[in-house]
């Protein structure tokens, strides 16, 4: 039931600012008590969790990319976004919106994702 799809451009230019937003639909971002999460796979990496906003509009961040990136919501139209500042090549990756109700912030915790979306950083 619960269904989340990622938007967003897929190309940037370095020092850019990375902006995604992921579309929920079929359950409430307030529902408690779920973390919805930004999570993402660079090549040849493993997935990393990087941030995430609870039910009631708590941001967390990964500690190394809580200096850049920001989590944000639309509780009206049932969306949440991820702004990443001065991005670079190495933030070239395929990303993901997801969702959990465990409060580990880990991606194996996660009971729904997006289909993710490849953002390339390039010059």
């Amino acid at each position: 039931q619960v269904q989340l799809q990622e938007s967003g451009p897929g190309l940037l230019k370095p020092s850019q600012t990375l902006s995604l937003t992921c579309t929920v639909s079929g359950a409430s971002i307030t529902m408690q008590y779920y973390v919805w999460s930004w999570i993402r796979q660079a090549p040849g990496k493993a997935l990393e969790w990087m941030g995430g906003i609870t039910y009631d509009g708590r941001d967390v961040y990964s500690p190394a990319l809580k200096n850049r990136a920001s989590i944000s919501r639309d509780t009206t139209t049932n969306h949440f976004s991820l702004q990443l500042r001065s991005v670079t090549p190495e933030d070239t990756a395929v990303y993901y919106c997801a969702r959990e109700d465990r409060g580990t912030c880990d991606p194996c915790d996660m009971d729904s994702w997006g289909r993710g979306t490849l953002v390339t950083v390039s010059s």
